[in-house]
């Protein structure tokens, strides 16, 4: 009988190794991001989130749901139809988080402009100071 892994420790996000970032890491890829939110209405074929998400390669895509699919936040269900359909929808432990992206996009869109006109400001500030 082999001993049980020990649990990874917990609680500083900072750390590297803490399973707190790896999840922070995940949830924060911006292709994740977009995934789950296009899946929150319901069940989305492959080639429909592609075309739904835009400017995604068809391997990043595929990257992008397997990951989440290891870290149980979309569930893939293939249908034996010629040629075979495959769906994927967010699992219940995403649903929980689709309430906070949706929050994080409204506050985007409505600082967006506020963003883009610091930018300009500092990117001129760069081209004075050069």
């Amino acid at each position: 009988m082999t001993a049980p892994t020990p649990l990874p420790r917990i609680g500083d996000a900072y750390d590297p190794d803490c399973p707190t970032r790896h999840v922070l890491d995940r949830i924060g890829d911006k292709w994740a991001v977009l995934v789950m939110l296009t899946l929150k209405d319901g069940p989305v074929r492959f080639n429909d989130l592609r075309r739904r998400i835009g400017a995604i390669s068809q391997k990043m895509l595929s990257q992008t749901l397997k990951s989440l699919e290891r870290d149980g936040l979309v569930s893939r269900a293939a249908y034996a139809t010629v040629p075979v359909t495959v769906e994927y929808r967010l699992t219940a432990m995403a649903q929980g988080l689709i309430g906070i992206l949706d929050q994080i996009t409204r506050w985007a869109e409505g600082h967006v402009g506020a963003i883009m006109d610091a930018r300009r400001a500092h990117d001129a500030r760069e081209v004075e100071a050069a």
